[in-house]
């Protein structure tokens, strides 16, 4: 029988990028000394589980890399090392490696060899010549007699007899029962016997095999549970026998003094590893010239090029209660379908209110049908947010600044496909923050300010969009140098005067930059219009707030889905269109005297104290031969780029929500047009694409950068 692995490989992946994710946050927050254990644990486990599952699916380099990883974190976890900055920049290391290994293998690439055999030399220099300080093999005294056992009261419930017999492929799932023994010895005293009865003849032994068995005699007061659970990884994979009693089993070694070449001494074994003292950390070579076993199998075959380069976006963990409620609403829809049915078959006048309590009922309940499914679509952003503290971790290193970062808001949920675009606009702002926003440590204390500048991101609902915020304390945006390079460059003409908040515009210009130098931090120009750019192509906004020597302040808004847009739906020349919300600022009727030309062509509206241009949509879409213009038209003012420019349109119709149908898919991509949706009676309306509407308009070209006055 052929079994296809692909989607038990496409969970293994999905699963290991989230267990490195742990890894990176446990060591970014993982203190300097004396090791906490329980932070340790978790980054253990996760590195365990990546190693275990690797090893159930053949990727032996995964495997095999891993484990140097996890010796190195295993000492770290049974205090025979302090955690120290090299031991956990190289773990820092090791986890891009994997996702860099992970990543390859998931889409069919080869890896880079180069950089794991760097990650692996630094590893096991450290494991070599690092840190290692010896333990006391009885920290708590010498060890006790077998009669003394489940403590002084002599009770025959605090001892645990367990036998552990690995399967013969033991090694070749990337476990390794030492490493085992030990987790078992956290739970109280353990004395172990070596089981040797499996071994064969060296003539027929094979060195990938695993025949050693273990007795286990376990002194504490650890449920049964906690025991088992030592286990859980390995249950299908050795014979597990466990009973409560102080039965003597005679040659019991304390697992304190049994090291890993005693146990290898007592039989012709076949580690997978070179054996690992559990006292020192240094290599025991295997005794009576027993053989050492090749390295871990290779990676099979590289996976088929048509595989997901990134599972993350393949899939979505979806909690129990969301799915209970969506089955809920379709057991709802199949009664209220079922009792419309019957108005099918026969219907008289005298059925016509209940065929108006039934189509009632049919909308409410495909409303909630489509905000519970929305709401499977919706991920906390903390799943953006992860990656940000290690980004700062080494920026700030890098530029020679101490930085606090503080995340708030981190379960703030909005539309997956929002959440998979918004990641590099804020990678972008929270690298400019860090380059041109925060000082040097040494100029921050020269003016009074402490020496740990502090970034600040954080997410939160506002009606039908989620704000999010990207915050530093460092001095300011530089207005003087900012317009100094904008009339340097020609963006801004020499005499002109703008506003502050139109100077703090410029910086998402095309190609600005004030940086003096290139680096590969900053300094090209590209960035903050790709940044403004790529938020409005989700339908959304950002804005800057600076104050001189307090800090800058960047605030983004999106709507929470791409699915479903709030829009106002406007007559032009008979044709129905739908403007989003979002962009709209006000709506009001034109007055003819407000209405000018400037330079022959060019068509403003003087909005208060402002000009605005305009752009007649009867134009930008040809519709303007042979249709009869209303006497009174109306005027739809949008917000683009930081400016404001006049729709003008025939009628305003309703505001509603509208199920966005992509054009391309269906027809083809059409100018100024983002999508398109179909309405109550049937008809199709297009979706506007205001911002390239305008551009394609020539709107923004007769405004000055930000000031919404005609050039």
């Amino acid at each position: 029988m052929n079994i296809d692995l692909s989607q038990f490989l496409a969970v293994f992946y999905e699963e290991s990028f989230e267990g490195l994710a742990v890894m990176e946050h446990g060591l970014l927050t993982l203190p300097e000394g004396p090791a906490d254990r329980e932070g340790v644990d978790a980054i253990f486990r996760a590195a365990h589980s990546i190693k275990g599952g690797a090893g159930t699916f053949g990727l032996g380099a995964v495997t095999e890399y891993t484990h140097r990883a996890e010796t190195l974190l295993d000492e770290i976890r049974a205090g025979r090392r302090p955690v120290t900055s090299a031991a956990r920049e190289a773990l820092l290391q090791a986890t891009d490696v994997l996702a860099q290994m992970l990543r390859a293998l998931q889409q069919g690439e080869p890896v880079d060899e180069a950089a794991i055999s760097a990650s692996a030399a630094r590893l096991d220099l450290l494991l070599r010549e690092g840190d290692a300080v010896p333990v006391p093999v009885h920290p708590d005294g010498p060890s006790r007699t077998d009669a003394e056992l489940g403590g002084s009261s002599g009770n025959d419930d605090n001892v645990w007899q367990v036998r552990f017999q690995p399967h013969a492929h033991f090694f070749r799932t990337g476990n390794e029962p030492l490493r085992l023994l030990r987790e078992l010895a956290q739970l109280g005293e353990c004395r172990v016997e070596t089981l040797v009865a499996s071994v064969p003849p060296l003539s027929t032994l094979v060195a990938d095999d695993c025949h050693l068995g273990f007795s286990i005699k376990l002194a504490g007061t650890a449920p049964e549970t906690d025991i088992r659970a030592v286990f859980d990884w390995v249950e299908s994979d050795c014979d597990l026998d466990l009973t409560r009693g102080r039965d003597a089993t005679p040659g019991l070694l304390p697992l304190a003094t049994a090291e890993a070449g005693e146990i290898a001494a007592s039989a012709v074994t076949a580690e997978a590893d070179v054996p690992v003292s559990a006292s020192s950390g240094t290599s025991v070579p295997p005794a009576d010239g027993a053989p050492v076993a090749s390295q871990v199998p290779a990676p099979r075959e590289p996976r088929s090029a048509n595989r997901p380069a990134d599972a993350q976006a393949q899939s979505i963990r979806v909690g129990i209660d969301k799915v209970d409620a969506l089955i809920n609403l379709v057991g709802e829809l199949v009664i209220t379908q079922s009792m419309l049915s019957r108005f099918g078959e026969h219907f008289d006048p005298s059925m016509l209110e209940a065929l108006q309590d039934g189509l009632a009922q049919l909308g409410r309940n495909t409303r909630e049908l489509q905000e519970t499914v929305l709401k499977i679509r919706m991920l906390p952003i903390s799943v953006c947010f992860s990656r940000f503290p290690r980004l700062v971790h080494d920026l700030s290193a890098r530029l020679g600044k101490q930085v606090e970062l503080k995340l708030s808001g981190e379960q703030t949920e909005l539309d997956k496909t929002v959440l998979e675009n918004i990641g590099d606009p804020l990678v972008h702002l929270v690298r400019n923050c860090l380059d041109h926003g925060l000082e040097s440590p040494e100029r921050r204390l020269a003016i009074g300010k402490p020496a740990t500048g502090t970034l600040s991101m954080q997410a939160w609902h506002e009606g039908g969009a989620i704000v999010i915020e990207v915050a530093d304390d460092g001095g300011g945006l530089n207005r003087e140098r900012i317009h100094a390079r904008a009339v340097e460059r020609g963006l801004v003409a020499a005499g002109e005067i703008l506003t502050e908040q139109a100077i703090d515009d410029i910086i998402f210009l095309p190609g600005f930059s004030t940086a003096e130098t290139l680096s590969d931090v900053s300094g090209r120009g590209v960035g903050m219009d790709v940044v403004r750019r790529n938020i409005q192509s989700l339908g959304g906004q950002i804005e800057v707030k600076s104050r001189s020597g307090q800090g800058t302040t960047f605030t983004i808004r999106l709507p929470l889905t791409l699915a479903i847009l709030d829009g106002q739906l406007v007559e032009v020349a008979g044709q129905v269109f739908v403007v989003p919300l979002v962009s709209i600022v006000e709506s009001l009727q034109i007055e003819p005297r407000a209405l000018s030309r400037v330079s022959g062509a060019a068509e403003v509206y003087r909005l208060r104290e402002d000009y605005i241009p305009t752009l007649r949509l009867r134009e930008a879409f040809g519709l303007a031969a042979g249709a009869v213009e209303p006497v009174r038209r109306l005027i739809v003012v949008v917000e683009v780029e930081g400016a404001r420019v006049g729709l003008v349109v025939d009628d305003l119709l309703s505001q509603q929500q509208v199920v966005i149908k992509s054009l391309e898919s269906n027809y083809r991509q059409v100018p100024g047009v983002s999508g398109a949706t179909i309405l109550g009676d049937g008809s199709v309306a297009l979706i506007l694409d205001v911002n390239a509407l305008v551009r394609s308009g020539g709107g923004l070209g007769r405004v000055s950068a930000g000031t919404g006055v005609a050039a």
